[in-house]
């Protein structure tokens, strides 16, 4: 019996990897090629060099076409003018502003003795265009930027939900076939993975622990995990399952796994006509795209090498790599508030960094609890009204009990049409309001520069 190559070339791509496993060799012009042309360049030296250089070639050009009047101060149309208004579009006032004094210094060179005809009104209104067009550049680049940011948490997060909504059909649909087929389910398998991340005080499970889950669940025989540092897998392991003997770091399957970016198996090399020393490699990549390392399959059953294996293996691996990206991003907060979920500080501190930088705001809306509240359930039952996209923290105190809701991207009328929305919830369960059933609400907006004084806010509340 051999492998299909049909059935296993058409493999089916993990939620959120639309590319294939090889980029395509294209052929004719790159792609986005007016996209690179008008990209701005980050160096500070070739934006110095543009707003010195270009005023310079367009008085250039005017001392070849019209010697007479380089500027084109009497022409029907200040054609230089248009460098300093290219500049302001593309780098802001600044920019303009310096290309303009470019023209400036010439033409002051360009007229000694001859200063008393300056044209006024040229150059008036020549800066005042620059002014009005770098002003509509400053504006238009920083909505794009937050606008570039907001678009990059929702992939992040819908990315995410992808991730965990995949999991969920594969576990039902699959449970009988694994129960028979393998010793443990993947619920069994998560299960294990967040145990070992709580046995080791919140660091996350070691890549020991995730190659033996892997090893039980994919039936892994020989397999390592090399660690990546600047998109190099290191020679030493981090975690090693029987006898391998060093990694090959010119494999073309390992080669082509660092080049994707995804999981590649033996069938794509064998196709390609290259000789390769493992069965899998797969690298462990984050929603960010950063690189942890690099899983290596030397050997395993033939009939475990299938579909259903490979896109488990690729599954668990990526739940293993956004555990370690949150633990490291929550490590500040878990630090100094032992009891605050680890997704509520992950969530906290990644919006505060988008407060940061783009001014987005979100809110956190506290719930206070009362005994007469906590006697009638009342936590467990708004805990199931929360948004998709929000994080809850209940946060248990010696007389009340605070729930914690974290509303990203939410701004006081958020938070003010969810309380409206727990009030209509309340007087149809019960004919009362929130504070007669002894619900109290503070909202809190989410201060960006320290998101540790939110969560400390939130346990004073608890403990008041």
């Amino acid at each position: 019996m051999s492998i299909s190559p049909d059935s296993t070339n058409q493999r089916r791509r993990l939620p959120g990897s639309d590319a294939p496993a090889q980029a395509p060799s294209g052929r004719g012009l790159p792609r986005h090629l007016l996209g690179k042309l008008a990209t701005t360049p980050t160096h500070p030296a070739i934006t110095v060099g543009e707003t010195l250089l270009l005023p310079l070639l367009a008085v250039v050009l005017g001392l070849a076409f019209a010697p007479q009047d380089p500027l084109l101060t009497q022409a029907a149309f200040p054609w230089p003018w248009l460098v300093p208004v290219v500049l302001a579009l593309r780098y802001g006032p600044l920019a303009g502003l310096g290309g303009a004094s470019v023209l400036l210094a010439c033409w002051l060179g360009l007229n000694v003795g001859h200063w008393d005809v300056f044209p006024q009104l040229y150059f008036l209104g020549g800066l005042i265009l620059v002014m009005l067009v770098g002003e509509f550049s400053s504006l238009w680049q920083a909505r794009a930027r937050r606008a570039e940011t907001l678009q990059l948490y929702l992939d992040q997060r819908l990315e995410h939900l992808v991730r965990q909504h995949y999991l969920l059909r594969l576990s039902h649909d699959q449970l009988e076939q694994e129960l028979i087929a393998r010793p443990m389910s993947m619920r069994d398998a998560l299960k294990e993975l967040n145990q070992a991340g709580q046995d080791a005080h919140g660091a996350g499970p070691t890549p020991q622990q995730l190659l033996r889950v892997l090893s039980q669940f994919c039936q892994l025989e020989c397999a390592a995990i090399h660690p990546v540092r600047d998109a190099r897998p290191q020679a030493q392991p981090a975690a090693i399952l029987g006898a391998c003997d060093g990694l090959k770091a010119d494999d073309p399957l390992v080669q082509q796994a660092l080049r994707t970016g995804q999981l590649c198996h033996i069938n794509q090399a064998v196709s390609a006509q290259q000789d390769t020393l493992y069965l899998v490699a797969a690298p462990l990549v984050d929603l960010a795209g950063d690189m942890y390392g690099l899983l290596v399959v030397r050997d395993m059953p033939f009939f475990a090498l299938q579909q259903e294996s490979l896109q488990t293996m690729q599954l668990l691996l990526c739940y293993y790599t956004d555990s370690l990206s949150m633990q490291r991003l929550a490590q500040p907060i878990v630090s100094q508030v032992a009891d605050c979920p680890p997704r509520f500080a992950f969530e906290l501190q990644r919006l505060a960094h988008m407060h940061r930088e783009t001014q987005v705001p979100s809110v956190v809306v506290a719930l206070e609890f009362r005994p007469q509240a906590l006697k009638q359930d009342l936590p467990e039952q708004i805990m199931r009204l929360r948004r998709e996209l929000d994080e809850v923290w209940p946060i248990e105190g010696p007389e009340r009990q605070v729930l914690a809701v974290l509303m990203p991207l939410g701004t006081s009328g958020t938070a003010e049409g969810y309380v409206r929305r727990l009030e209509a919830w309340m007087q149809h369960r019960s004919q009362q309001s929130l504070a007669e059933a002894g619900i109290f609400t503070h909202v809190l907006p989410l201060d960006g520069a320290a998101p540790l004084r939110t969560v400390e806010r939130l346990r004073a509340i608890a403990h008041a």
